[in-house]
C-alpha cells in the first residue's frame, strides 16, 4: 500500500478530486475518506498535496521520488 493512513481527515473530498486512479473514496457512515482500492495507487502523491490538513500519510517503504522533466 503506498497511503499508508489517512487521519484527521475533515471530509472536505479534495483528495477524492485529485485522485487521478479513484484509490480514495468518502466512507457514507462517517464522511471521512477512506483508503478503498489501496493497489491502484499509482504513488502520485496528488491526495496528499491537495489535502488541507495533511490528514495523508504516504507510506515510505513504496514511495518513489517525484521526477520532474526540468531537473
Amino acid at each position: 500500500m503506498t497511503i499508508k493512513s489517512i487521519n484527521g481527515c475533515i471530509g472536505c473530498e479534495e483528495c477524492v478530486k485529485s485522485c487521478p486512479c479513484d484509490v480514495i473514496r468518502i466512507d457514507p457512515k462517517s464522511g471521512k475518506a477512506v483508503i478503498a482500492y489501496p493497489a491502484d495507487c499509482q504513488i502520485c502523491h496528488l491526495c496528499r498535496m491537495y489535502c488541507p490538513v495533511d490528514a495523508i500519510e504516504m507510506s515510505p517503504d513504496k514511495s518513489i521520488p517525484v521526477i520532474m522533466p526540468w531537473g
